[in-house]
């Protein structure tokens, strides 16, 4: 019996095959984002849930996050080094800024794992668009172990 299920993970191929091997080939439904976060009700991370939900009748949803994830403790202020010596420029940013793009939300990691995950479980079950029957839960995966813990 396959799972009928989503799941909303870190960008860690770890993660995709874990998801693979419980649910089966096919079965997984895999969305794949830095931290496995929704960061907010109307990113695209919750419109390719949603897109899963209505065209390929998602019945739950599983957020699993890792241990040791690089999504924690990510600032816009240690990218900005980065972005400035891959030759992007100042203006550039202060463009983005003046358009309302406040790049120190957008690219903020978190701070804590599992407080991360049981916000976005909560993002997602919350959303206005989301059936009261779609099961969402919250997981972390140790890296190292491969055991898994579901966050309540």
């Amino acid at each position: 019996v396959g799972c009928v299920g989503c799941v909303e993970v870190c960008g860690v191929c770890g993660m995709c095959m874990f998801a693979v091997s419980v649910c089966g080939v096919g079965d997984a439904k895999l969305i794949k984002n830095a931290g496995g976060l929704v960061i907010s009700p109307f990113d695209s991370a919750m419109r390719s849930l949603l897109v899963a939900i209505y065209e390929l009748d998602v019945r739950e949803i599983m957020v699993i996050a890792h241990t040791e994830c690089g999504a924690c403790h990510m600032s816009f202020e240690a990218f900005r080094e980065h972005i400035l010596a891959r030759g992007i420029d100042e203006k550039t940013l202060d463009t983005i800024q003046h358009c309302g793009i406040d790049l120190n939300k957008w690219l903020e990691g978190f701070h804590d794992t599992a407080s991360s995950v049981r916000q976005t479980v909560d993002t997602i079950r919350r959303h206005p668009l989301v059936p009261t029957d779609v099961i969402v839960r919250g997981f972390i995966i140790n890296s190292v172990t491969g055991q898994l813990e579901e966050c309540r």
